[in-house]
């Protein structure tokens, strides 16, 4: 594909002309409209090649633990399938590789549909192209598919229209032209647009800001027309490059942080189970010879299926599904605190977020300009006034103004300038929220007009200083000024001038006059007098100049927006009689710009105004508080270096005083600095996350995706905001993407982790407080599985090691993994926060899940487990004199249970309704179903108890009582239920080959159960002895 001019923006519009060989008034020519087709490509963004089917389905199983359940499932499946027993047993021979199986899928239809949902954010791209453009094209101007265009076409765009390519402005058809492109730069306000082109030495260093005679495709035109000719279209376009962008960085995306850890936890629970399955089988060969398994093949078979009933209990099926569950309960959660996750596992990166890149426009400022101060003249020089407010609804003081509408002549005419000159308008909507039409700046004035009020007590009763009004009195005040005032000629702004005006006829002085405002230093320029609060005017000196250009360098410090305010009411010559026909002599006067100027001249000041996106009020303690969390802040915006430091130092983020030489940089002098003094800066700014934060201004959005790369190489967890389709590529390579829900665009949508419903940055910093809380549960009950299926290897090991007959079926343990270990596991998400969870700096990205005390902790009350899972087995055989009349065994006995068939004289009591006078040895293995049923029951109440334990990791139960979850009373209930329901129903007791309790049975459940919560409860005091201790010597140390 042929390569698009170089630089046009630094090009002559002849030089643009003559390189695609097009003539200004007669555009391609069919042939030339083909030849370029070929030569750069359809004008259409490159479709995303999409997984297919099966590709999505052999992703689900390239998990190691899945792989190892897939494997038991198979070898049980084949085991059954060859096994003389299976044909007796019919169906329920299969049940475990089923229920296996049935797991599997299921976690695989999930994961494949979460999966086809998350890569909507080129698709949305495509949807912000035009559908359509009015080219020139052999002489004739007409309408084709935006598709259609092709580099050379000179085309003409106005007010409402899409811009369809990357086009060079080659003449203006209105006095100014006004392009929304926020979207694309992230700047706040609209940008005008020229003709000239800009020097040869911003061929290569320029950023898109500064590309004034540039179209970009998919922009918006706000303001006036112009005809530009296309210079590059498809892939090739800004917009093109963002969605290269976004692929590149997709295909860079990493694992979060807890996948990670899953994944290391996975590997080394498999590397475990592989080691222990094999010691089992091998330290029971000597029992691959004993005569009850009929030949030594069938004895090597039933010690393979003790291993992988090993493998199936060490491995935690539901521990998936219950992170899963976890993590939507945490979405909701977040939902209720505006921040709307998209893709589940953020939820739980949140909580380690140690930096938060963020916009500035809409998230950390409220995105509607206001004006907060009023300079005025007064005596000697100009008094200045705050102006309370932060948004367009028109409440909020301007403090030490008392205002006499008897004598305040001009506070009058400032009011009339600020509604009169003004072409926006403020609207009430359906939520009865205050909105805006037009531009910013202009709806920044209507607000104050309103703020102000007027001499009419009985409308200043009904609408000043009120937060909510009737859609018709939106501008009340605004209508009280227009009273008796005729519009007849708008003086367009102009960038020579750098002013607008408005010719209003006003019916009491029976005369024309004319509004002005503009930029103070070129407005003061075309004044000559000065108006004083009561409405006298006086020329104006050079001392008053003086005290004109003080004021402004204040406000301009502050990174204030200034706008003057000038009136003409004398000397207007034939303007002042206009009446607003083409006929009047005054009309030629208006026909041509070039004059506005000395229309504008001769003029009184009236007064000047700051504007200002203002700080959300509530985003300063927010960021205080991350500092106090361990979490930086670092603002990246495309607005100007001194407007963005100085809402940084408003908000919090950079120290009030002091040089900023190390934290504040504009995305054009980061990129010009080496990679090893990048990273430098970068970490500096990381290692005074305490102190302050930083500001990147002037970006683009490879200088966004540049700071968060090296941030992620840093092993810092960043999470980053936008709202614009620049954003997509960051919130696509970041941690987490976090795009606004209001003011977002679809891509960034789409492209994001996360939707913060209220554009707020406080929602970030509550969704981290969430997303740490939620790491604590997910903790509590991966501590409650992981010890839970300890104990079951535990339970197998010392069954092979012993080698008494087999206490625990796979089904039985697939039983017990998957449903009654899961209503508690769940529960555990529910534990309420803990009081300092935003007082801790952040997990490291390399922290461990598990610590190594966690393991020792587990190892012991693992061990617990399995001998109290043995020991109520082999205590029945041995020891247990019950009612049911069944036989006791000697210790010797039950461990040589496999040489029974050579035992003389062995004889046991028929019971249960099961008959041993023919095969005295089957009660080994058919009669042991009550041993095994209370196995199973003893394995189902201490994992109930040990949820309790997990309640907190070092915190004793009396501390943290089992009612300060009362989810996990529920759910333990609802589990020991599900444990009920099989016993006593007799299909599903047949299943699962249990048989039912009596009350002496579950006392001794109980005796071998209850241990389990004091030895617990001392590996906790054991714990919280060492925190303390480790806490002490810190103490020393500092």
């Amino acid at each position: 594909m042929a390569a698009n001019i170089t630089a046009p923006h630094c090009q002559s519009v002849e030089e643009v002309l003559k390189f695609y060989n097009v003539k200004a008034d007669h555009g391609l020519t069919s042939s030339q409209v083909e030849e370029n087709r070929k030569k750069y490509g359809s004008n259409a963004l490159e479709e995303q090649e999409k997984k297919s089917l099966l590709e999505l389905i052999i992703e689900q199983f390239e998990d190691t633990l899945v792989r190892i359940l897939l494997a038991s499932a198979m070898i049980s499946f084949l085991l059954a399938f060859f096994d003389e027993k299976s044909q007796e047993e019919g169906l329920k021979a299969y049940v475990e590789p089923f229920v296996i199986l049935t797991i599997l899928v299921l976690n695989a239809i999930i994961a494949i549909w979460q999966d086809s949902k998350a890569e909507k954010a080129l698709d949305a791209l495509k949807k912000l192209a035009p559908e359509c453009a009015f080219v020139l094209r052999d002489g004739n101007w007409t309408t084709i598919d935006a598709e259609d265009v092709v580099p050379g076409d000179i085309l003409e765009v106005k007010v409402g229209d899409k811009v369809p390519a990357d086009a060079r402005v080659m003449r203006l058809k209105t006095t100014t032209i006004k392009i929304e492109q926020s979207q694309l730069t992230g700047e706040s306000q609209s940008v005008s647009k020229e003709s000239e082109p800009l020097p040869k030495s911003k061929e290569k260093d320029c950023v898109i800001q500064e590309k004034s005679n540039l179209l970009f495709s998919s922009t918006t035109i706000s303001n006036g027309a112009c005809v530009a000719i296309v210079v590059a279209t498809g892939m090739s376009t800004e917009i093109g490059i963002i969605q290269a962008a976004v692929t590149k960085a997709g295909e860079e995306e990493e694992q979060t942080p807890l996948q990670e850890k899953l994944d290391e936890f996975g590997n080394l629970l498999a590397k475990m189970i592989g080691i222990i399955c094999l010691l089992v089988w091998v330290i029971n060969y000597k029992h691959f010879f004993d005569p009850v398994h009929g030949s030594v093949i069938k004895g090597c078979i039933y010690y393979f299926k003790i291993a992988v009933a090993l493998a199936v209990a060490a491995i935690p099926e539901g521990l998936p599904a219950v992170i899963t569950t976890c993590l939507a309960l945490g979405t909701r959660q977040m939902a209720k605190r505006n921040a709307i996750v998209r893709k589940l596992p953020s939820v739980e990166t949140l909580g380690c977020t140690t930096v938060i890149c963020s916009d500035k426009t809409g998230t950390l400022t409220t995105n509607e300009m206001c004006v907060v101060k009023l300079a005025l003249p007064d005596g000697d020089g100009l008094k200045d006034y705050d102006v309370e407010g932060h948004n367009y609804m028109p409440v909020g003081r301007v403090a030490k103004l008392d205002i006499d509408w008897g004598k305040s002549e001009a506070i009058k005419t400032l009011a009339k300038i600020g509604c009169l000159c003004n072409e926006s308008r403020l609207l009430v909507d359906d939520e009865e929220k205050f909105i805006r039409n037009g531009e910013p700046t202009e709806a920044a004035i209507r607000v104050l007009v309103e703020k102000l009020g007027s001499p009419d007590q009985a409308l200043n009763q009904r609408c000043l200083q009120k937060e909510k009004r009737s859609k018709e009195d939106a501008m009340a005040f605004s209508q009280y000024w227009e009273k008796g005032m005729e519009k007849k000629a708008v003086l367009e702004f102009s960038r020579d001038r750098k002013s607008m005006s408005v010719l209003w006829h006003d019916s009491a002085a029976s005369s024309n006059v004319l509004f002005a405002k503009g930029a103070p230093e070129m407005l003061v320029k075309r004044c000559s007098k000065i108006m004083l609060p009561d409405g006298k005017v006086e020329p104006l000196t050079d001392k008053w100049r003086s005290a004109i250009e003080g004021e402004l360098q204040s406000m301009a410090l502050s990174a204030l927006r200034t706008m003057g305010m000038a009136v003409k009411s004398e000397d207007l010559g034939e303007l002042q009689k206009y009446d607003g026909s083409a006929s009047h002599p005054g009309h030629k006067l208006l026909e041509d710009p070039a004059k506005f100027a000395e229309i504008e001249s001769e003029m009184i000041f009236v007064g000047m105004v700051g504007i200002l996106d203002p700080p959300r009020p509530e985003c300063s303690p927010a960021i205080e508080a991350c500092r106090v969390a361990g979490i930086s802040v670092i603002m990246i915006t495309g607005d100007n270096k001194t407007t963005a430091e100085a809402i940084s130092q408003k908000l919090g983020i950079l120290a009030p005083s002091g040089s900023h030489k190390e934290n504040s940089f504009t995305g054009q002098e980061f990129e010009a600095l080496s990679e090893d003094r990048k990273v430098e800066v970068l970490s500096k700014i990381m290692e005074r996350r305490d102190i302050e934060g930083a500001v990147f201004s002037r970006t683009e959005p490879k200088h966004k995706q540049l700071i968060v790369k090296i941030l992620k190489s840093l092993d810092e967890i960043a999470a980053m905001t936008g709202d614009g389709v620049n954003d997509a590529p960051a919130l696509k390579q970041a941690d987490i993407g976090i795009a606004m829900g209001i003011a977002g665009t679809e891509v960034a949508k789409e492209a994001s982790d996360m939707v913060l419903a209220d554009d707020n940055f406080t929602s970030i910093v509550a969704a981290v407080e969430e997303g740490r809380s939620i790491y604590n549960n997910m903790k509590a009950f991966i501590r409650y599985m992981i010890s839970s299926n300890v104990g079951e290897v535990a339970a197998i090991f010392i069954t092979a090691a012993l080698g008494v007959p087999e206490g625990l079926t796979p089904v039985q343990l697939l039983w017990v993994n998957l449903v009654t270990d899961g209503p508690p596991a769940t529960a555990l998400g529910f534990n309420p926060p803990d009081l300092d969870v935003m007082k801790k700096a952040p997990r490291r990205k390399d922290d461990a899940l598990i610590s190594v005390w966690s393991y020792v902790r587990y190892f012991v009350v693992g061990a617990y487990v399995g001998c109290a899972v043995v020991g109520i087995f082999m205590y029945w055989y041995i020891l247990d004199v019950n009612a049911d009349g069944h036989s006791l065994v000697t210790l010797e006995q039950l461990l040589t249970w496999g040489n029974c068939q050579q035992w003389k004289d062995f004889r046991v009591n028929d019971w249960g309704g099961m008959s041993f006078s023919s095969d005295a040895c089957s009660y080994f293995t058919d009669g042991k179903v009550k041993a095994s049923t209370l196995s199973l029951t003893v394995l189902v109440v201490i994992e109930m108890l040990n949820a309790f334990n997990a309640l907190s990791e070092d915190g004793s139960l009396v501390q943290m009582p089992p009612w300060a979850n009362p989810y996990l009373i529920v759910a333990a209930s609802i589990s020991v239920g599900c444990h009920f329901v099989i016993l006593y129903i007799p299909g599903l007791a047949t299943i699962f080959g249990v048989v039912p309790l009596t009350l002496h049975d579950w006392l001794l459940v109980l005796a071998f159960s209850f241990p389990v919560i004091l030895i617990d409860e001392i590996l906790k005091f054991i714990g919280r002895s060492s925190a303390q201790a480790s806490l002490r010597e810190k103490d020393k140390d500092a």
